[in-house]
C-alpha cells in the first residue's frame, strides 16, 4: 500500500486505530468473500519515468501516421482547422472545468451555451445539455431517460446501431433489468419498421446506421409513438448537412458523438457526446444545462440553469450518474461548428458524399467486390469481399499505406464479415484510385 499512496506506515496505523481495525483488509470485510480476489493483483513492477518515456517513444514509432485513412466505424478523418486549437489555448477556455462560480467563468459558460444552441440546431430539438462523455454513453443515458419518462423498461435496438454502442447500452441496462431486443436490418441495409409492443420504452436507431445507410426516421417515429414509446436516434452530426434533422422527423431524443466536429482522430480520443430532447423531458436530462440571463443591472450573463443536485448528494434518486461534461472537447466542437456554419456543413456533407460515391464505384468495379447493401449512403459504405479473407485484405492494404475498416458482422447472417470504407472531404481522386489499385493487387495475391 505504501508504494502507491503518500501515507506512511505510521499514518495507516493511526487511522486503523481510530477506526478500531487491525489491518487494511478489515475495511473490506463487509464485501462478500466470493466477490473479493483471494490473491495478489498480477501487476508488473513499477517503472521509472525514463523507462516509461522510452516505452512511449517506441509505441509512437510503431504507430504509422502515413496511412491514407479510409477507415470508418464512428471515427472519421475530417480536416480540423487551425482556429480550433488557437481558441482552445485561450486561458478562459482551456483551464475551466466546472463553472461553479459564474462570475469568474463567463467565458466557458458562454461557449457551453453556444454548444447547446448548435446541438439544438443540428438535431432539430429545443433543449440540449452541456455535453456527455461520448456517443455510446449518451445512448445509454437517453435510454435511461426514456425508461423513466414512459415507466417502461424494454428497449428495441436496431442491428444498425454499432456494436460498441450496443455493448455499452447492455452494460447500463443489465443491472437495471432492462431487456434489449433487436430490430433486424433488411436487404437494403435499413432497419425494419414493425409494430411496437406496448411495454417498449424506446426504439433506438442510428442515422446513418453503422453500415452507412440512411434510415427512414419518420417511419420509426410513427411506429414508436403509436405504441406510446419514444424514438432515440444516434446521429452522425455531419449528416445533417444533407439530411433532415431527426427532430423534424419525429425523434424524441437525439444523441451522438462529436468526434467529426473538430476533434481529429487523436489515436482514439478523447471525444465528446451530445444529447438533445423534445420539450417536456428537460428535467430528465443527465448532466447540466447552461442558460443565459441578465443581472440586476440588466447586463447579459451566463449561469448553470439546470443541474440535478441529487447526482452529487442523494444518488439513489439521481436521474443519472453523470454530473460533469467534456468541456474542452465541447469547446473544440463549438469552434468548429462556428467556423463551418450551415453552408459549410452542407458543403462538407456533399463533399463526403461525392468522394464516397466515387470510391464505391471504383472499388465495386473490381471482380469479387460488392456493395453489401442497396440502400442510400452518405460517406461510408460496407463491402462484401468474395472468396478471400477480409482481415488479411485489410492487413495487406495497411502494408500498402491504406487504412480501411473496421470489419463488421453482417446482421443478416449472409457470409463472412463486411469491410467498412469511409471517404471524408480530405480524400482526393488520387487517394481513391490508389486504394482501388491496392485492393486489386491484394485480391489477386489472395486468389
Amino acid at each position: 500500500m505504501a508504494d502507491y499512496a503518500p501515507h506512511t506506515a505510521e499514518d495507516i496505523s493511526s487511522m486503523l486505530d481510530l477506526l478500531g481495525h487491525d489491518q487494511l483488509d478489515d475495511l473490506f470485510a463487509h464485501i462478500p468473500a466470493h466477490l473479493r480476489i483471494a490473491r495478489p493483483l498480477d501487476l508488473p513492477p513499477g517503472r521509472s519515468e525514463d523507462e516509461t518515456l522510452a516505452d512511449s517513444a517506441r509505441l509512437a514509432a510503431a504507430n504509422r501516421t502515413d496511412l491514407v485513412c479510409f477507415a470508418g466505424g464512428g471515427a472519421y478523418d475530417h480536416y480540423v482547422p487551425a482556429v480550433v486549437d488557437a481558441v482552445l489555448q485561450r486561458g478562459e477556455l482551456l483551464t475551466s472545468y466546472t463553472p461553479y462560480q459564474p462570475e469568474v467563468s463567463q467565458g466557458i459558460l458562454q461557449i457551453l451555451f453556444e454548444f447547446q444552441t448548435m446541438v439544438c440546431e443540428l438535431t432539430g430539438l429545443p433543449v440540449a445539455n452541456a455535453s456527455l462523455y461520448d456517443g455510446a454513453s449518451a445512448v445509454a443515458e437517453a435510454a435511461a431517460m426514456a425508461c423513466a419518462a414512459t415507466r417502461r423498461s424494454r428497449l428495441l435496438v436496431s442491428d444498425g446501431v454499432d456494436a460498441p454502442t450496443r455493448t455499452v447500452l447492455g452494460t447500463y441496462a443489465h443491472p437495471l433489468r432492462r431487456p434489449l431486443d433487436p430490430l433486424a436490418v433488411v436487404a437494403d441495409g435499413r432497419t425494419v419498421v414493425r409494430d411496437i409492443p406496448g411495454d417498449v420504452a424506446a426504439v433506438v436507431v442510428a442515422q446513418p446506421n453503422c453500415f452507412g445507410i440512411v434510415e427512414d426516421l419518420r417511419a420509426h417515429a410513427e411506429a414508436a409513438h403509436a405504441a406510446g414509446a419514444l424514438l432515440i436516434v444516434k446521429l452522425e452530426p455531419t449528416a445533417v448537412g444533407l439530411l433532415a434533422t431527426p427532430g423534424s422527423l419525429g425523434a424524441d431524443i437525439v444523441v451522438g458523438d462529436g468526434q467529426p466536429l473538430g476533434q481529429g482522430l487523436n489515436f482514439g480520443g478523447p471525444t465528446v457526446g451530445f444529447l438533445a430532447c423534445a420539450a417536456g423531458y428537460e428535467r430528465r436530462l443527465p448532466g447540466r444545462v447552461v442558460g443565459r440571463t441578465v443581472d440586476v443591472d440588466g447586463r447579459r450573463g451566463y449561469v448553470m440553469t439546470l443541474r440535478t443536485r441529487e447526482q452529487d448528494i442523494r444518488r439513489e434518486r439521481a436521474t443519472s450518474n453523470i454530473c460533469t461534461n467534456q468541456t474542452l472537447s465541447a469547446v473544440a466542437a463549438t469552434v468548429y461548428m462556428a467556423w463551418l456554419g450551415p453552408q459549410g456543413l452542407r458543403e462538407l456533407a456533399l463533399g463526403c458524399l461525392r468522394r464516397a460515391r466515387a470510391a464505391a464505384e471504383q472499388l465495386t468495379a473490381l471482380d469479387g467486390v460488392d456493395l453489401a447493401f442497396g440502400g442510400p449512403f452518405l460517406k461510408e459504405f460496407a463491402l462484401r469481399l468474395r472468396d478471400v479473407d477480409p482481415a488479411a485484405i485489410i492487413d495487406g492494404l495497411c502494408d500498402e499505406g491504406y487504412l480501411v475498416g473496421p470489419l463488421v458482422d453482417d446482421p443478416r447472417g449472409a457470409g463472412g464479415p463486411l469491410v467498412m470504407v469511409a471517404a471524408s472531404e480530405r480524400r482526393t481522386s488520387a487517394d481513391i484510385a490508389g486504394l482501388a489499385g491496392a485492393l486489386q493487387r491484394q485480391l489477386k495475391d489472395q486468389r
